[in-house]
C-alpha cells in the first residue's frame, strides 16, 4: 500500500527544481507510505511514491521497471492474484527481479497494454510511464477502493496523485472553487466522482483507465456493475455460490508479509469477514472495535459476541467527546469537504488497529451489494405515491410543502412523496433536500449555479443505465457509483491511511460482485427484509443475535456533541466573517438550524456538521497563503 504522485510536462527538457518538487509532492502524502520512497525523472515524466511495505518487504522498492527499462510504474494497492500473474507472464517470456505484485503489473502492461487491468484482482491505483511511446497510463480499480486525482494545467502539464494535497503542492495547480461540487457536497455530504471541489481537477472514476499522450487525455471504462439477473438461479444456487466466493475473497486477502487483523463493528458484514478469517488463520484473528458510552450508539456487545464465538484477540476503544479535538487534522486528511461524522470513529479504530497490525480487513460494501440500507425499505414503502397523477403530486402536494413554514410536522415528508422515484430517493439521502437548499442558498449562489440539474441529473443518468429497469437495481447502481466510492471507501481509505494502515475490502472482490449482479433483486430484499440472500448464505457462520438484529449504521452521538462540546465552536465558525464572505449560505437560515437543534425541536446534526466541515475545509485548503500546506503530525502520529 502506497501513495503515488507525479506529473508529465508538455516540454521534455530538464527543468531545475524538478527533484525538489516531486520530493515535496511525495512528502505531502508521507502518511500513506512511511517505510520507503522512490522517484523517476525521465524525458519530462516524473513519478514519485511513498511506500507502506506489505508484500516482498526487501524487494518491492518502487518505481519498478520492465526488462528494458522503458516501462516504469508507481503503484498503490494490492493485487491478490500476483503469483498466478507471475507464472502466466513468465510463460510469455518475462523475467522477474522481485516477488512483488508491483512488478507483475509492469510486465502485464508490457504484454497486454491497457488490457492489463482485466488481469488484476484486487485494489489499485497506478501510473505507468511508457517512455518508448511517450505515454502515461493511469488506472483505478473497479469499485474505487483506491483514490486517484488528476488535472491538466494551463501550461499543459498533466499532474496526478493519490490525494488532492499532493497535486496542490505543484505550482501550476490552481485552487479555483468548483461551485457545482459545492452544491453536490451540500446535497450528498461528499463530492461524487469524477468531480472535485476544485475546478479542472478530477477523480479518475472507478473501473476506468486514462492515457495522456501528445498533450491529450483519453479516458476509457473497462468495467462496471452490470445488473444481469439470472431468473433460473435458485436460492440454493445463490447460497452455495456466495459461500464459495465469500470464502475465496477473504482467503486471498490474507496474503501478507506483516501482521493483519480486522475491523469488527458487530454487524453482519464484519462478523462474516472475521468468521471466514478464523477458518484460514492458524492463530486468533486480531479484531478491533469502537464503542461509545452512550448506550444507543454502543455496538460493542454485538462485536463481543462475534469475538467470543471465533476466539479472536479482541481490542476495544471508547470514543469520548474530547475526540472532537482531532477534527482539524481529519479535515486535512480528507482533502475535500466530507460531511460523514463517522470518519471520527473510523479514524480512531484505525489508530487502535495500527498499534497492533499493519493490515486490516473490513466489511464495507455489503450494504450496496445486498441491499442492506433501511433507505431501500423506505423507498419501497413510498413507491405507491408514484401512482398518484402528476397533477396531484406536482400541482398540489409540492406547492403546498413549499409554502409550509420550516419545521412544520410533515412538511419534508409531503415534499418527498410528491417527487418522482429517482428524485424521491435523492431527496431521501440528501444532507439538505431540494426544498431546504432553496432556503439555505443565497440568491447569488443560486444564480451562479444555474439550472443544470446537478446531482438529480446524475442520479437519473445512472438509473437509466440499468437494463433491468428494476427500481431496487437502479438504487443499488446509483449507490455503487456515488455513495460507495464517494463516502464509504473514501472514509475507509483516508482514515486508515492517515495512520499508515492498509484496509482490505473482501466483499468488493470483483468476482464476488459479478456473481451478485446475477442474483435477482427479489432475493436481495425479500419484501422489507434487507440482505435476505446474504443472511441465508452466512446463517451457519454468524451468531443468530447479529443476523436478526435491526440494521444500525456506524452511528455516533453527534447530536449531543454539537449541543455540548462543540456548541460554541460551531456557532463561532458558522457565523464568522470568513464563512459569511463565502456567500454560499443564508446566515439567517443557518441560525434557524442552530436554534432548532439547540432547543431540541429538530435534529439537524448532519446538516450542521456538513456546514461546519465545509467551512473548516475552506480555512485549511483555500485560505492558505501559498501552495505549501502545513501538515500537523501531532494528532496523526503513527506508532
Amino acid at each position: 500500500m502506497c501513495g503515488i504522485t507525479g506529473f508529465v510536462r508538455a516540454d521534455k527538457g530538464q527543468v531545475a527544481g524538478t527533484a525538489d518538487l516531486i520530493g515535496r509532492m511525495c512528502q505531502a502524502i508521507v502518511h500513506r507510505g512511511p517505510d520507503d520512497h522512490g522517484v523517476m525523472i525521465k524525458n519530462g515524466a516524473v513519478l514519485g511514491m511513498r511506500r507502506l511495505s506489505i508484500i516482498d518487504l526487501a524487494g518491492g522498492h518502487q518505481p519498478i521497471s520492465g526488462e528494458d527499462g522503458s516501462v516504469t510504474i508507481v503503484y498503490n494497492g494490492e493485487v491478490y492474484n500476483f503469483r498466478e500473474l507471475h507464472a502466466l507472464l513468465k510463460s510469455h517470456g518475462h523475467t522477474f527481479q522481485t516477488h512483488s505484485d508491483t512488478e507483475a503489473i509492469v510486465h502485464a502492461y508490457e504484454e497486454f497494454g491497457p488490457a492489463c487491468v482485466d488481469h488484476l484482482r484486487g485494489m489499485f491505483a497506478f501510473a505507468i510511464w511508457d517512455d518508448r511511446n511517450q505515454k502515461l497510463f493511469i488506472a483505478r480499480d473497479r469499485a474505487g477502493k483506491k483514490p486517484l486525482y488528476y488535472t491538466v494545467t494551463d501550461r499543459g502539464t498533466f499532474v496526478f496523485g493519490s490525494e488532492l494535497k499532493s497535486l496542490l503542492v505543484h505550482p501550476e495547480v490552481k485552487r479555483n472553487i468548483n461551485l457545482e461540487a459545492v452544491d453536490a457536497y451540500l446535497t450528498l455530504g461528499y463530492v461524487p466522482d469524477p468531480q472535485c471541489i476544485f475546478r479542472d481537477i478530477y477523480k479518475l472514476p472507478p473501473g476506468h483507465h486514462l492515457t495522456f499522450s501528445d498533450n491529450r487525455v483519453v479516458i476509457q471504462k473497462y468495467w462496471d456493475f452490470d445488473f444481469s439477473p439470472d431468473p433460473s438461479m435458485t436460492t440454493e444456487d445463490c447460497v452455495s455460490g456466495l459461500r464459495e466466493l465469500l470464502d475465496e475473497a477473504v482467503r486471498l486477502r490474507l496474503v501478507s508479509d506483516v501482521p493483519l487483523g480486522a475491523f469488527l463493528s458487530g454487524g453482519i458484514d464484519s462478523s462474516t469477514v472475521v468468521g471466514l478469517m478464523a477458518r484460514h488463520m492458524g492463530q486468533p484473528v486480531k479484531t478491533f472495535s469502537i464503542g461509545f458510552h452512550e448506550d444507543s450508539y454502543n455496538e460493542l456487545k454485538y462485536a463481543r459476541l462475534t469475538a467470543q464465538k471465533f476466539g479472536t484477540d479482541h481490542h476495544e476503544f471508547f470514543v469520548t467527546p474530547d475526540i472532537c479535538d482531532v477534527v482539524d487534522d481529519l479535515v486535512q486528511q480528507l482533502d475535500e469537504p466530507f460531511a460523514d461524522p463517522s470518519s471520527i470513529p473510523t479514524y480512531m479504530v484505525s489508530k487502535l488497529a495500527r498499534e497492533h497490525v499493519k493490515v486490516v480487513l473490513s466489511g464495507d460494501g455489503g450494504d450496496e451489494l445486498f441491499a442492506g440500507y433501511t433507505r431501500y425499505v423506505i423507498d419501497r414503502k413510498r413507491r405507491g405515491f408514484s401512482l398518484l397523477p402528476s397533477v396531484i403530486r406536482e400541482g398540489i402536494m409540492q406547492p403546498l410543502s413549499a409554502k409550509l413554514p420550516h419545521g412544520t410536522l410533515g412538511r419534508n415528508y409531503l415534499h418527498n412523496v410528491a417527487l418522482d422515484p429517482i428524485h424521491r430517493y435523492l431527496d431521501s439521502v440528501s444532507v439538505f433536500s431540494g426544498l431546504n437548499r432553496q432556503l439555505l442558498y443565497t440568491d447569488d449562489f443560486k444564480k451562479q449555479l444555474g439550472t443544470d440539474g446537478g446531482s438529480l441529473a446524475e442520479f437519473r443518468a445512472y438509473a437509466a443505465q440499468v437494463k433491468t429497469g428494476d427500481p431496487l437495481d437502479q438504487l443499488l447502481f446509483i449507490d455503487s457509483k456515488t455513495y460507495l466510492p464517494g463516502d464509504i471507501l473514501t472514509k475507509v481509505d483516508r482514515m486508515s491511511m492517515a495512520v499508515s494502515l492498509e484496509a482490505r475490502v473482501p466483499l468488493l472482490d470483483h468476482k464476488l460482485i459479478e456473481f451478485v449482479m446475477r442474483i435477482p433483486s427479489s432475493m436481495k430484499m425479500a419484501g422489507t427484509e434487507t440482505k435476505y440472500i446474504f443472511k441465508k448464505a452466512v446463517e451457519d457462520l454468524v451468531p443468530q443475535e447479529i443476523l436478526n438484529r435491526p440494521k444500525q449504521g456506524f452511528g455516533m452521538p453527534i447530536e449531543q456533541w454539537i449541543n455540548e462540546q462543540l456548541k460554541d465552536r460551531i456557532r463561532d465558525t458558522l457565523h464568522g466573517f470568513r464563512a459569511r464572505q463565502r456567500d454560499y449560505v443564508n446566515s439567517d437560515y443557518v441560525n434557524l438550524l442552530l436554534e432548532e437543534h439547540e432547543r431540541g425541536r429538530r435534529n439537524h446534526s448532519y446538516a450542521l456538521w456538513g456546514l461546519f466541515m465545509l467551512e473548516l475545509w475552506h480555512r485549511t485548503f483555500v485560505d492558505q497563503p501559498s501552495n505549501e500546506l502545513s501538515y500537523s503530525d501531532a494528532a496523526l502520529a503513527v506508532s
